[in-house]
């Protein structure tokens, strides 16, 4: 064996301080690069927080967590409010429920195959930055 390898080319040479790390970045159609920020994407729609404390720096994890936290609070607020009404919000209350559940298939299907899509009518309010 040869003492005098090569070093890696992605080390340091004085120490084990990786150079050359790869960032997760979102390409320019709003399509995640990195399988790990997928899979928080997805799953930021059924935990909407995992992926903020999994990948902070990830702007297309943030995307779906934010879009994950918002559909969370309208499904919330709806139901509530639909509650309240007499029979009519009682009748309305599962065809609600029922829409939720898809924007929430929609959400996990965009998270998990990376695209960076809004969700339909409440996809451009912004709670996390």
């Amino acid at each position: 064996m040869n003492s005098n390898a090569e070093p890696d080319t992605n080390q340091h040479p004085d120490s084990n301080i990786p150079v050359n790390t790869p960032q997760a970045q979102v390409g320019p159609e709003g399509v995640a690069n990195e399988s790990n920020e997928k899979t928080m994407g997805g799953l930021a729609y059924l935990i909407f927080f995992l992926p903020l404390i999994v990948c902070p720096q990830s702007q297309y994890a943030r995307f779906h967590a934010n879009q994950a936290l918002v559909l969370l609070i309208a499904a919330v607020a709806g139901d509530i409010i639909l509650s309240l009404i007499p029979i009519i919000g009682w009748v309305l209350m599962p065809i609600f429920s029922i829409c939720v559940v898809a924007l929430e298939i929609y959400g996990l299907i965009n998270g998990f195959t990376g695209k960076q899509k809004k969700l339909p009518l409440i996809g451009s309010i912004t709670i996390l930055k």
